[in-house]
């Protein structure tokens, strides 16, 4: 008898739906044995995981009765006994290796030599107790980084973020099985499968090897990035609503991987998998993030004369970019850097060789310690790269620098608050505040430790370049709903710094993009000359039909606008400004009380903002104790102004607050996402 239920309780893995035995290391569990006619004292326990188990390894434990419970190793207490059963208490060390153990016994005094199997366990890792290298001293976060199934992930850019709702479902059905397949499937278990299962007790060997196993490069990995604005052969990233549908048809294909992701998507499946093992994880948005693709910690961005934003470089700078924390202990570095270390699945840039990044302690990155393992450098200047602006001419291949910003990378750092749907600013345990002089110290600080203060760097701006002054400003200020399916109405705002007269061409583009600010299509163009006579500020109003861009918007629904402003004999002016437009609203109502194996009536409330027909509606909904896999309703079109009504039935299986989450796709909107809380 394992005490499946009594075990679970103690050792906070009832919401596993698994007739297996699952535990934390660290901790004891009681098994009980029927018909032993053995003295307990001459009985001896075999737990052995991984496909060569070895003591040498600590892949293997054998274990008598013992009085005590010893905290190095694995032991055995014994619990009660009675005319024809025994209860037994057994512990594992709090830095065991984790995954599915053998366990078996064996009888000293009969002379038999063969042990009998007993069955299989799950070891997990352990936040709540304190000598685990993942403990968690508060509760709440506990529970909020290691148990809860739903979590709310932040995208959209600077100016206007917005968020999502994202089933975690770590405790769905096989999730837990096929997380541990995941690590019998990296390259560091193909190449060396005893070592690696030997180094599984380590969670930032884990966190590693995860984060190259969740992205597809390098090791059919499970999902598929794909930045194109193009899905076809697949689901566009924006369409997922949870990580369980992913990983279900990553297993269901044997193992192929499942297209296609997106940084959030990455992110939040290494979420569910870290959660599932016992790693407390989080989500983590930066905005105007920077890729730094040659470790420069500068990120240059390419216009031509006309001010469209040239692919000239793998340097980019993202409207958004989502990777995870995961908290535990840095030995290797020392306590000053345990903490949240941050872990990134998105395959960005290689590091040993393959698609994997972090952990990279928090702390490190915010002090400038970039010197330190692993991937310091690059996540360093995802939050604070300079950033450098050049006009290129691809006639003459000359560059010229159009204006550098120091601080414009690593805004409003964004995660969930704990217990609530909130959102928490994280910045500044990233960076000291952009300007102050720490920050800057902290800036010179890692370019010294990656050598960069030292040497000559031919396609860095002289200090000249840098200090010219533009004698013009300009801004886009938005006049008017940022609304897909309304027109795009903006000011161009020119003014003049200078007590002369200044005649300004401006080349105005708008492109639709990606949220990595890639462009995808023209939407428009235009052009303007004017003269501003002394200080005068002069407006330009632009108006983007809804019928030009329609047909180019990606389903990030974002735009860049940008002005190239020529002024005769001064410096040129850049003006940009990316706009992500709000798809319309979808409302959910609950038709009465929520009670466990009772049915519930849902509505779901959609109504077409725009004045033409739209067809293929599917409604999508998932949620944990809510309703099993993932209900799909197709809507009959809607014409212009009409409003849907879609109802479906719910029959909750656990109480407590749960989360339903909805998705809306139609020809002209693409995955309205909405959540509401359900109170079971």
């Amino acid at each position: 008898d394992w005490h499946l239920k009594e075990n679970a309780r103690d050792h906070h893995t009832s919401k596993f739906s698994s007739k297996e035995l699952i535990v934390r290391r660290g901790q004891a569990f009681i098994v009980t044995f029927n018909g032993t006619e053995q003295p307990e004292q001459n009985l001896t326990f075999i737990a052995e995981t991984g496909p060569k188990p070895s003591k040498l390894a600590k892949t293997q434990a054998t274990f008598g009765i013992s009085s005590t419970v010893s905290k190095e190793s694995w032991s055995a207490v014994l619990q009660s006994t009675s005319s024809n059963s025994v209860s037994i208490s057994i512990s594992s060390p709090p830095n065991a290796v984790i995954g599915r153990y053998k366990l078996s016994v064996q009888s000293t005094s009969s002379g038999s030599s063969s042990p009998a199997s007993l069955g299989t366990f799950v070891l997990l890792f352990n936040p709540w107790s304190s000598g685990d290298d993942v403990f968690m001293p508060n509760k709440a976060e506990c529970e909020e980084y290691v148990l809860e199934e739903f979590g709310i992930i932040f995208a959209g850019n600077k100016n206007r973020i917005n968020s999502f709702g994202w089933n975690f479902g770590q405790f769905q059905g096989d999730i837990l099985n096929i997380c541990l397949s995941m690590l019998d499937r990296s390259l560091n278990y193909r190449q060396d499968p005893a070592t690696d299962v030997s180094h599984r007790n380590d969670p930032k060997y884990l966190g590693r090897v995860l984060s190259a196993m969740v992205n597809a490069n390098d090791d059919q990995g499970v999902v598929l990035g794909n930045w194109s604005g193009k899905y076809e052969g697949g689901k566009s990233p924006s369409s997922w609503t949870g990580s369980g549908e992913i990983l279900q048809n990553w297993k269901k294909s044997g193992f192929k991987p499942v297209k296609y992701g997106q940084c959030w998507v990455f992110a939040a499946v290494l979420t569910t998998v870290l959660r599932c093992l016992g790693i407390p994880t989080r989500t983590i948005t930066n905005f105007s993030s920077a890729h730094d693709a040659d470790g420069n910690l500068r990120v240059d961005e390419f216009y031509d004369a006309s001010g469209n934003h040239l692919n000239r470089t793998a340097d980019s700078i993202w409207n958004f970019h989502v990777w995870n924390e995961s908290w535990f202990s840095r030995s290797d570095l020392g306590p000053s850097y345990s903490g949240w270390q941050v872990l990134d699945a998105t395959p960005q840039e290689e590091s040993g060789g393959i698609y994997q990044c972090g952990p990279a302690s928090r702390n490190a990155i915010k002090e400038g310690d970039v010197d330190l393992d692993y991937d310091c450098p690059f996540v360093f200047a995802e939050v604070n790269a300079d950033c450098m602006y050049w006009n290129y001419d691809p006639a003459t291949g000359k560059k010229t620098l159009i204006f550098s910003q120091p601080t414009v990378i690593g805004q409003f750092i964004s995660t969930k608050a704990v217990g609530r749907d909130d959102r928490v600013d994280v910045t500044n345990d990233y960076k000291y505040e952009e300007g102050s002089t720490k920050e800057r110290d902290i800036f010179k600080k890692a370019r010294k430790k990656l050598g960069l203060e030292d040497k000559f760097d031919p396609t860095a701006p002289t200090p000249q370049e840098i200090d010219q002054k533009p004698d013009i400003s300009g801004k886009f200020k938005v006049a008017g709903p940022l609304a897909v399916g309304k027109d795009l109405n903006l000011i161009l705002v020119l003014a003049n710094l200078q007590s002369d007269a200044k005649t300004v061409h401006a080349n105005m583009t708008a492109w639709s993009t990606v949220y990595t600010r890639r462009p995808v299509h023209e939407i428009w163009k235009d052009s303007i000359s004017v003269t501003l006579s002394p200080k005068e500020e002069k407006q330009f109003p632009i108006k983007i039909p809804y019928t030009e861009y329609q047909q180019q918007l990606t389903t990030d629904n974002t735009i860049q606008v940008t002005a190239l402003c020529h002024v005769e004999g001064g410096i040129q002016v850049l003006v940009q400004r990316d706009i992500t437009l709000d798809n319309p609203t979808i409302d959910i109502q609950v038709l009465g009380e929520a009670k466990v194996n009772k049915e519930v009536d849902v509505e779901v409330i959609f109504t077409n903002p725009i004045d033409t027909e739209v067809m293929d509606c599917v409604l999508q909904v998932e949620g944990n104790d809510l309703l099993r896999g993932i209900l799909e309703i197709d809507i009959p079109p809607l014409k212009a102004g009409e409003k849907s009504s879609t109802k479906f039935k719910l029959t909750p299986f656990e109480t407590g607050p749960k989360h339903l989450l909805v998705n809306f796709s139609c020809d002209k909107f693409a995955d309205i996402k909405t959540f509401k809380m359900v109170n079971v």
